[in-house]
């Protein structure tokens, strides 16, 4: 079973993503996605090996952004990749065919992608406008992820589904409802002074929430 919440790292330097990453253990978190789009492979690499062994260490899911060579170097659980980066199938014959791939989705039509190539999860945004992404895509809205859930059970495909894209704590009860299976969020807890409260108060909502998921 995969964890509701997930946390998409942060930071401008190494040091800066590792001191994120290790609070958001700390804090309960068990699901982390190493996300690091400005730094070179070699930080990456230094990176992901030192957010390797703080994974093991809490037994939380590791994920890299868009590596997968790196994800197989350093046995991450698995890879997200977008759109534009490499296809699921070609990911799939690096990581290999345990390991877990997720895929960004910004309209139903990309979902019903993703499900065919054999995405193991999708991050479905943004809900709204955030800062952390450039060149966002165009916002969904609850209305939105209500109409591509819906239209995912006409379909009878039944990937999890992450919202993602400025999500706070208050969203979680009314996107829950939509049938999503959990969400993505970044800046929220990089930036929270109580992160161990704030993960508690997310877990609450998302495991508590009654929603029409399949």
């Amino acid at each position: 079973m995969f964890s509701k919440l997930q946390y998409i790292s942060q930071g401008a330097t190494v040091t800066a993503q590792l001191n994120n990453i290790r609070q958001a253990l700390s804090a309960g978190c068990r699901w982390i996605q190493l996300r690091y789009k400005t730094a070179t492979t070699d930080e990456i690499m230094i990176l992901a090996e030192q957010v390797k062994r703080l994974c093991t260490d809490y037994s939380a899911i590791f994920i890299i952004n868009d590596h997968p060579h790196i994800a197989k170097t350093f046995d991450a659980d698995g890879v997200h990749l977008g759109l534009t980066d490499m296809t699921i199938i070609e990911a799939r014959q690096i990581v290999g065919d345990h390991k877990i791939i997720g895929g960004t989705a910004n309209s139903l039509e990309d979902v019903l992608q993703r499900a065919d190539e054999g995405c193991s999860y999708v991050g479905l945004g943004p809900l709204r406008f955030t800062s952390t992404k450039e060149n966002l895509s165009p916002v969904l809205g609850l209305k939105g992820y209500e109409e591509i859930i819906e239209a995912l059970i006409q379909h009878h495909i039944t990937i999890p589904i992450y919202a993602i894209g400025g999500i706070v704590l208050e969203d979680i009860q009314d996107i829950m409802q939509t049938g999503v299976y959990g969400v993505a969020v970044s800046g929220i807890i990089t930036n929270s002074l109580n992160k161990k409260l704030l993960i508690q108060q997310f877990n609450t909502f998302l495991y508590e929430t009654v929603n029409h998921s399949r």
